[in-house]
This record gives structure tokens, sequence and C-alpha cells, in this order.
């Protein structure tokens, strides 16, 4: 086993860091406290090459604005512009390859090996951002994974796909391959979607009561708690697949992946979901093995000490998690460990152990991390660990004692969920000694994520005056300062921050920014510049963003509002305190009083002079009085030393910071193009449909059901209706029965059957990847992409016992995969709708014929016929078990095999059920024992076990549910 040495907070025990200071700065730059932080979502930044752009497969909303539009290119070409606002330190979004149907974000991995071609150019890759980055004098942060990956797999843990770059990305079908060493079935691709998800799923959680996952990459945990320790073990969405982090094999894959980046020069890491990683772990398997890496390669980053910091989400005010339990906060992960727990470092230690669905797996460190999760439990003062790290000692500055810091920071969720308004978050500092140094905590109002308590699904919703005291205290007070991209000019202020593929991004808070930085800028140094042109030039003149280039100056200039101890002692205002930070060249020493007077008693003498205004005060009698008025106003008075001297008055007045009143700063105009369109990326499929010689307007004959659907995402290939019932489906199951083309983008779905479609019922219109919401049915209804839009004229009152129009013949093609071995292979086809008339005669049918499909050998057969609810069985010439299908429903131009293509059919012959909803229950009549799988929205599977008769499921929370292949509505 290796050994590591302790490691100093935030500088890892690098060697003294180079100096890094131009005029902006005094003192140098000696840890990550003296910078401060702009976050950009790569994707959603700036475009600077228009070739890479690319949508997803589920981003049916975005309309002229493909996801993946912001790259590597466009981040360089913005790098003055986010120095001029005076950031030294970027953080961006992961960089890895991804797959899922909205994967613009970085965090689905399937490959943590490799960069995602996306972000790329053919003359610019992740190096040359990095050592533009550096070139600046700036910092850049990489957000990492470590807890989860995608979907889809991954590469070298369990590769089911590979990316095929020469085919539109944004289809699912063409793009992602099955790869050459895929365990998926070989039925896969002919598999309803949530088949899919659950075939995935199985390989990587064993959800289907089968042990695949050998090796135990990934945790089988099947339900959690946000709150308490068992959130290390689940699957906190979907499209994350939470990896066995206790397994050394899959942590020293990671390591070795995001080595890679350090070598290359990143200046650290922000590690997404650090929350739902044990502490323990992080000791074990992750920070000593980074910091190793960061030791070792420190010359690539100029010697400067490596940084990092976790997201341990804590949606709550208090320090502690929600006042229950230490080991779910925040302030829990900066410290070492303080008891000895068991460990096994070999890679293959977890290789024979059989651990199911719903288990942790009897090993070593896996009972080693729910032994710390049951002592560290709760917030007794007995596990609480102090420190007094971030407190002054009355005036006086002292050696922070870090030996019992973990080696990993945080983002500060206590003062994030109280940035409602500035005193709010203020009032935090009071358990400040729980963390092991707070002056290293990351501070923002908002993210990607999240904003703070009370409106936490929107941008920051606060007053533009409130904006600028949240920014007034996060940049004077302790911790470092982080700004989400677009803040600055209160981007797309409460709006949802993200809903997924059921809101358009440009309407969310992850909408692209680049129309706002058009333009050029020349910079001197950090919020010095000059020369700024188009609507770069107007974002820079903004009031919010003026303030902030104001701020970055004011605490560069002063070392104390960087690294400083702090101390509310003596401060008598409303949100007053005094900070001070000495070390070999430096004492700094400033007294802040935030929006208020203050008055400070029993300070060292001496000359003061206020950054703000520039007013000198001398003091003898150790007092201070500071006149401070108006929200986000703030007076730092710095006392002169003998190794600091106070700069005096930093910057000019401007409509938050100044001296008297207000100045209003001149802004410059927006040119109207800062909202542009990307009219020249293109959907797959999106040419034109072809249009018939004839198109037909929309008409329902009397007594018909069916609904409309005008294409106006322009999605490719033939569009599905999935029509559904709290009992069960009315269309096959998915993705649903194909419409038929009119015209004009519009499609017409009809239902064939014999019973009337309730009101109550829901309508899902599909490709076959790209999706609508669910709809409530209305007959003769016609759809957007926004729901119902009008009834068509003619369509009326439904019969009890509805007509069914014959419908037109139609050339049938199918196929069938004979792996299994059949020869020869007869298809049988009948007509349920119209009293079983056979179509092909007889049983056994007729013999189907031999084809290659894409170098794949197959049976087919062709025929025209009209037909109201096709069915077909194929068998080998005879018949029972082992010699046919199930009854399959028929659908064109599929590939069948010997499991079929329907969860239905194939349940209804193997393993009989029915399910449907009663009562606020999942009811699943089965005539075996057996497990059966439910899908959530969200992607998650809870397995049951059901018993032969009548099974009442009463523990589901409302929502929807897929369980063998039917839609169930609670």
């Amino acid at each position: 086993m290796k050994t590591f040495r302790n490691l100093a907070l935030g500088t890892l025990l690098l060697p003294a860091a180079l100096s890094l200071h131009g005029s902006t700065f005094v003192g140098d730059r000696t840890d990550f406290r003296d910078e401060t932080i702009y976050f950009a979502m790569t994707t959603r930044f700036y475009d600077g090459d228009p070739g890479n752009n690319t949508y997803c497969w589920d981003g049916v909303l975005n309309v002229n604005d493909p996801e993946w539009r912001g790259d590597f290119k466009g981040l360089i070409d913005k790098l003055d512009y986010i120095k001029a606002l005076g950031f030294t330190a970027v953080w961006i979004t992961p960089v890895v390859e991804n797959a899922s149907g909205l994967d613009y974000h970085g965090y689905h991995a399937i490959n943590f090996s490799k960069v995602d071609p996306r972000y790329e150019s053919d003359d610019c890759k992740f190096q040359d951002l990095i050592d533009a980055v550096h070139q600046r004098g700036m910092k850049l942060i990489l957000d990492i994974v470590l807890q989860h990956t995608g979907n889809f797999g991954e590469e070298y843990l369990c590769p089911m796909f590979s990316r095929d770059y020469t085919q539109p990305l944004d289809n699912i079908n063409k793009s992602m391959k099955l790869h050459d060493n895929t365990r998926l079935p070989a039925n896969y691709n002919s598999l309803p979607a949530n088949q899919q998800y659950g075939t995935r799923l199985a390989l990587m959680k064993n959800t289907d009561g089968k042990n695949h996952d050998v090796n135990n990459y990934w945790h089988h945990y099947a339900h959690f708690g946000w709150d308490d320790p068992s959130r290390w073990w689940g699957q906190i969405a979907g499209d994350c697949v939470d990896l066995n982090t206790e397994n050394p094999y899959v942590t020293n894959y990671l390591v070795d992946c995001y080595t890679k980046f350090i070598e290359m020069g990143v200046d650290g890491f922000r590690i997404d979901t650090a929350g739902h990683i044990s502490r323990l772990t992080f000791n074990k398997m992750f920070i000593p093995q980074l910091a190793e890496a960061a030791e070792k390669n420190k010359d690539k980053r100029g010697g400067t000490p490596f940084f990092m910091y976790g997201e341990v989400c804590a949606r709550s005010e208090e320090v502690i998690y929600r006042g229950e339990n230490y080991n779910c906060s925040p302030c829990y992960y900066t410290w070492k460990e303080n008891r000895d727990y068991a460990w096994d470092m070999d890679e293959h230690s977890w290789d024979n152990i059989v651990v199911m669905e719903g288990e942790k797996g009897n090993h070593t460190n896996a009972n080693s991390v729910n032994k710390q999760g049951e002592d560290d439990l709760g917030h007794s003062p007995s596990i609480l660990r102090k420190s007094d790290n971030a407190w002054l000692n009355g005036n006086d500055y002292h050696a922070p004692d870090h030996s019992q810091h973990s080696g990993l920071n945080v983002i500060d969720f206590p003062m994030h969920w109280r940035f409602s308004n500035a005193k709010n978050a203020f009032n935090a500092h009071g358990e400040d000694n729980l963390y092991n140094d707070a002056t290293y905590n990351v501070v923002y109002v908002d993210s990607h994520d999240y904003a703070p308590n009370g409106a936490d699904g929107q941008r920051f919703i606060g007053d533009r005056a409130t904006w600028a005291e949240n920014l007034s205290l996060m940049f004077t007070f302790r911790g470092i300062p982080c700004i989400y991209y677009g803040s600055e000019i209160e981007f797309r202020k409460g709006c949802p921050i993200d809903k997924g593929a059921v809101l358009a991004l440009n309407e969310s808070g992850r909408a692209y920014f680049g129309g706002y930085v058009e333009g050029d800028v020349t910079v001197s140094d950090f919020a010095e510049y000059s020369d700024a042109t188009g609507n770069l030039a107007a974002t820079l003149s903004h009031p919010l963003a003026m303030h902030i280039q104001r701020l970055n100056k004011i605490r560069a200039a002063v070392p104390a509002l960087r690294k400083g101890q702090y101390s509310t002692a003596g401060c008598s205002g409303g949100m007053s305190f005094k900070r001070r930070y000495t070390d070999a060249t430096t004492d700094s020493y400033v007294l802040v009083t935030i929006s208020g007077n203050a008055t400070f008693t029993g300070i060292p003498n001496g000359t003061y002079t206020d950054v703000v205004t520039g007013d000198t005060k001398i003091v003898t009698d150790g007092k201070l009085t500071a006149t401070c008025s108006g929200k986000g106003n703030l007076r730092a008075y710095v006392l002169s030393t003998d190794k600091t001297k106070a700069p005096g008055k930093i910057g000019d007045d401007g409509a938050y910071l100044y001296t008297g009143k207000s100045v209003t700063p001149e802004t410059k105009p927006y040119d109207g193009n800062q909202e542009p369109l990307d009219t020249t990326t293109k959907r797959d499929g999106t040419t034109p449909d072809p249009e018939p010689e004839n198109p037909v307007d929309p008409s329902m004959e009397k007594g018909e059901q069916g609904a409309f659907f005008e294409n106006t995402g322009h999605w490719g290939g033939t569009i599905n209706a999935y029509v559904w019932t709290s009992s069960g489906t009315i269309t096959a199951s998915w993705p649903g029965e194909p419409c038929t083309y009119l015209g004009n983008n519009i499609w017409k779905w009809h239902y064939s059957g014999d019973k009337r479609i309730p009101e109550g019922a829901g309508i899902i219109f599909n490709n076959g990847s790209a999706q609508t919401s669910d709809f409530s049915w209305v007959n003769g209804g016609v759809y957007t992409l926004d729901g119902y839009d009008h009834t068509v004229e003619g369509a009326g009152e439904i019969p009890d016992t509805p007509v069914t129009p014959d419908p037109d013949e139609t050339k049938w093609t199918i196929y069938f995969r004979g792996d299994n071995g059949w020869n020869p292979v007869c298809a049988y086809v009948w007509d349920s709708g119209d009293g079983d008339r056979q179509i092909l005669g007889a049983w056994p049918g007729t013999t189907m014929t031999t084809t290659d499909v894409n170098g794949v050998s197959m049976w087919t057969i062709s025929f025209t016929a009209s037909l109201k609810i096709p069915m077909v069985i194929f068998n080998n010439g005879n018949g029972g078990a082992g010699n046919q299908t199930a009854d399959l429903v028929l659908t064109n131009h599929t590939v069948y095999n010997a499991d079929g293509t329907s969860s239905i059919a194939t349940v209804s012959s193997e393993k009989p059920l029915k399910v449907y909803a009663a009562a606020g229950n999942l009811i699943i009549e089965s005539a075996v024992a057996m497990p059966v799988a439910i899908y959530s929205a969200d992607g998650t599977v809870r397995l049951v076990n059901v018993h032969p008769g009548v099974n009442v499921i009463d523990t589901l929370p409302h929502g929807f549910y897929i369980v063998a292949g039917t839609k169930i509505i609670l």
C-alpha cells in the first residue's frame, strides 16, 4: 500500500508558489484564495467554431440553438473578456466523452479517458485552452465526475456503444453503434425505448435479478435517502449511474484518467456530486492519489498550488445539513479521518463477491463505509470536529493548523442557500469553526443547478441592488468568490435554471450567452482594459459588471480580503467585520462594513484609508467609525503597516460603490443581435418531409378516432403516436403506432381498434428518439411541440361502438434475425381487428427468404395488405415451446428475433402479467412468482417480487411509470 504524506490545505504541500502578481495585485498569489472564479458552461458560453456545432437527440425544443454550441475555441476567444471583468480563474464543465439524450453539460460520461471531440476544432484542442489560460496569468479549474457514469456504459468498465462521429450526432440510431465488445443482446436495437434503458441498466446494476456486473464496478443499491449516508450508494438520476467508488479497480482507473489532465496543466478540480461519495472513500482512494499527481506535475502549472473543491450538495441554510446529519454536511468533508477503518486496496478484491440489486456487498471497504456512516450519524457534539483556522485571535492573525485537513475543500452550500440577501448569508459565519478552514470555501449565489432558498429553481430573482449587495459580501468576506456566467448582466434573471428536455435551453438559465460578448477588448491586467467593442463593450459597461470589476480590483489590492482570518468582535454594524493576513512579507489588516454604518472598537492604532472613497482616518484610541449608506455600498478601511501600505482609493465611483451618492455609469448599447440564432446547424432528417403530390388537409370521418401532429421541430423519420390510459396502452407498446404523413408537416394517427378512447387518456408523439411531453387526449386534436392547439372540423361525438374505416393497403416488409438456428422461418400474420383474418395463409404461414441487411444475414418477407390490428408469429414450421415466438404486434420494417420486440408479448407468453392502476396503487396480476421492474420517469428502477395472483404495490409516489411495457399513471 502506498503511503501519502500529510496535505497542507490548498497547497497540498507543494513548494512555494511562483509569484503571479501584476499591477492589480498586492502580494503574491500563493494559494487559491488569491483567485476569483468565473464559471462558464462551455457549450453555452461562446461559439468559436460553428463547424463543430451539433444537437442532442432529446433536445427537441431547441430550434436554431444547438445544445453543443460553445467550444474550446470560443473560451479562448473570450478569455480576455473574463480577465477584463477581473476574474483570475475559469471553471469549466466536464470535458470527457459523454453520451445521453442531453449531454451538452458533460456530466454523463461514456469514456473517462477521452476528451469529447465535440468541444474541439481541427486547430484547437484542450491543451490549447490550458495554454491560453496560463498565457494570461489565469488558472483553469476542470469539473470532474467521480461518482457516476451515464447510462450507456463506459469504455473500459462496461463497453456498450461507440460514438460514430462521422454520423449525425443528434441521431441516436446512426451515431451510437454497438461496441465490438458489447454484452447487450443481439435484438437490442429492436427493443422499445424503455426496454433498451432497462437492458443497459441491468448490465451495470443487476436490476433484472442476474449478476451481470460480476466485477462490481457499479453500486447495486436500489433505494436511498437524500439526507442520510445511504445517499453514498444510490443512483441520483436516470442518466447518473453510480459507480462503486469503494472498488479500487474503479477508483484507480478514474485517478489515472484525471491524472492525465493534471499532467496537461489544469490548476484544480471541482468535483461533482461529492456528497454522494463517502468521506472515507475520498480520504482513502481519491484525494491522496490526486494530490500526489499534482505534486509530481507542479511544473505544468508554473509551480502554483493545485486546488480541489467538492459539490457536497446540501440544500439547507444550516451548516449541519438541515440540522441533522454531520456526515452529509459540506463541512464534514474538509476533515481527515480520526478513526482507523480497514481498507482493501486490491483491485480484484470485489471480483468474487455477488452483489445483487438492493445490496451493498460484503466487502471490507463497503463495511468500513457503512461503519463510518453509523459512527458520524447525527450531530452529537462528541463527533463534531472544530477549528479556529478562519478566525482571528483578537486582532492577530495566527498560523492555521491544517494538519487535519482532508485536502478537499467545498462549495459553501449554507451561504449559497442563504443568499436571498447578503445579511442572511453573512449570518452563516457563526459555525465556520465546523470547517477545517472556511476561508477556502468556494462561495456563489447561483449556479447551473440551484439558486438561493425560496426560488432555488430559478436564476437569481432578487433585484439588482440585492445582487450588488451579495457581491459586495462575497468579494470582501471569507471564501473564494465564484460567478456563474451571465450573472454580470442578470442574464436570464428569474428563468428556470434547467428543466431538461421539457424546456428550451434558450428559455432557461443555461441559455447561450455568446451574442452578449461579441466584440473585442485589449486587456493590460485584471479588470484593466481598453478598446472594448461591440456587444462585449455593452456587457462590460453594465452596472453589475462594473461593480464586479471594481470589487475584483479591491480584493486583489488587499491581501486580507483574499486570505485573511476574520472576527466580528468589536464590530457594531449589521454586516461588519475585520480581517487580517500576515506572512513573511505581508501584514494586511482591514475593517469592512456593508450597506450601513459601523463602529469598530479595540482595533490597532494607526492610519486607515478606505479603498472606496479614499477617506483617511488616524486612530489613536482603538476606535474607528465608518459612514456608509446605500444597499451594496461598502467601506473597507485598510491599515498601513510596515509591510503592507494601504492602497488608497481603488477604481471610480459607480452605481453601488461610491462616496456620497450613486453614480450612474455610462452604459453602451447592444446592437440588437445579442440573441443570435444558429440557422446553419441542422438536425438529422430535418430536410422537409417529402411532400405528397396532393397534400391532404387534416380531416376526420364521422365516428373516427384519431389525432394530428404538426412537426414544427422537423424531426426526421416517421412520427409515432403512443396512447395510453391508467388501465394500459391503447396503441402498441412504446414507441406506439406509426402515423400517416399528410403533407405540410402534418401527421395523422388513426385508431383502428374497436374501443372508445376515454377522457383522461394520454398521448405522446415521437420519432423513436425525440418525443413530446405527455399530452391529454383530445379526439381530432391537432398538437404541436407545445401541446394541444385545436380540434379539426368534423371531429364529433364518438359512439359506444366507434367506426373503424378500412385502412388503405400497405406494403409490409418484415425481418427475422435467426440467431436461434431456425431453418426455415415462417411468418404467420393475421388481423386481430378483423376477425383474426389470415394474411399469409393458414398455420404455419409462409416461408420467409434469406437476405443480407448491413452485413447481417436475416429472413424477410414482403406482402401488401390492409390491416387494422396486424399481428405476427414467427415459427420454424412446427409449433409449441421453442418452435415459435409469442404473439407479436406487427410493425413495418422491423427486425424481430425469437424474443420478439414487444415486452407485452414476451411477458404474456412466458410470464403472464396484467398491470393497471387502481385507487392510486399499482396492481400487478401475475400467473407466476417473478421479479418485475418498475421504471419511473427519472430513470429510477424499482425491482419488486410478485407472487401468483393480485399484487398491490402501494409504496410508489404519484407519477408516471412503465411496467412490462405499459405506461401507468398514479
